[in-house]
């Protein structure tokens, strides 16, 4: 199944709860203010969130105005290729340097490790030669939980006893990873609440000791989120992005909730790409995000 086959399946909850209404608007013969009224409704329904929602309305308004349209369809593809301008990244995602750096965060359960063991299958299967960072040393069989993913993907794991100091379990395995000629790093931290400073200011100083022992590649931080918290996921975010200068997202469970809309809101209001998305169970349902062709899989029905 390829790329757009598998992000359809995965926002089929979305789609069929909010975005296929707002699909509708391509059958409407005029564009009035009672478009706009249901539109921005139908956008809050999604979760992008009260300001975004009427951000982009306005967006619309404007783009109406300025291109003269005259008909829903003509509004829908508008409303598209403002939702794909707000959602592409200003550069790529695409670590330089050997090794580069993947420094993974996040609080419990949003499937962070699952989605460190995704991405190495993902390199992996690129050729690149990738090594995992047991970087999560409090909470029990974290490491082994990793070492599964690892041996799926059938990549190296450096680990220190339970307990160890998380920013030594980074340094070493960035120093194995240049000794063995690594491509790429990724590496595991605890999970973390976002209001216990002590642990986020932990989480500054592995991003920190990241950056020192690869000072040859690039070090990306990714902050995994949760896709069904929904705009809980934009506060909880922004106490990451200043503790440990996350880069981009990882959202997960994309294919368990209605409120795909937080995808636009992520990057709109936190200024962070999502960078992968997670779709399913599976070892290679964690999929590089496409702008084009998430905005396509919203409306998958309404282009037959």
């Amino acid at each position: 199944m390829g790329f757009f086959e598998k992000l359809g399946r995965g926002l089929a909850k979305t789609r069929d709860a909010i975005f296929g209404s707002i699909g509708e608007l391509e059958n409407a013969d005029r564009i009035d203010e009672e478009t706009y009224e249901e539109l921005l409704e139908q956008l809050i329904l999604a979760d992008t969130g009260a300001q975004v929602a009427e951000e982009l309305v306005d967006q619309l308004r404007e783009r109406v105005k300025r291109d003269r349209l005259k008909t829903g369809a003509e509004a829908l593809a508008a409303l598209k290729e403002l939702l794909v301008e707000m959602l592409t990244a200003e550069r790529p995602f695409d670590p330089q340097g050997k090794p580069a750096v993947i420094l993974v965060i996040g609080v419990n359960g949003v499937g962070k490790t699952t989605s460190i063991g995704k991405l190495a299958q993902l390199y992996a299967a690129q050729g690149k030669k990738v090594l995992l960072a047991a970087g999560d040393t409090f909470r029990a069989a974290a490491a082994e939980q990793l070492g599964v993913w690892a041996q799926r993907a059938g990549v190296p794991l450096v680990r220190h006893d339970e307990g160890s100091d998380p920013a030594s379990v980074i340094y070493d395995a960035v120093s194995s990873a240049i000794a063995r000629g690594c491509d790429l790093v990724i590496c595991d931290t605890a999970g973390r609440l976002h209001n216990k400073k002590s642990l986020m200011d932990e989480l500054s100083k592995i991003s920190r000791v990241a950056a020192k022992a690869g000072a040859e590649g690039d070090v990306e931080t990714l902050l995994v989120l949760d896709a069904v918290t929904g705009q809980n996921a934009i506060q909880q975010a922004a106490q990451f992005i200043d503790a440990a200068s996350a880069t981009g997202i990882i959202l997960t469970k994309l294919d368990g909730t209605a409120k795909g809309g937080s995808v636009i809101s992520i990057k709109a209001r936190l200024g962070l790409p999502v960078r992968f998305v997670g779709v399913g169970e599976g070892i290679d349902d964690l999929m590089p995000f496409d702008p084009q062709g998430f905005v396509d899989a919203l409306f998958l029905k309404e282009q037959g």
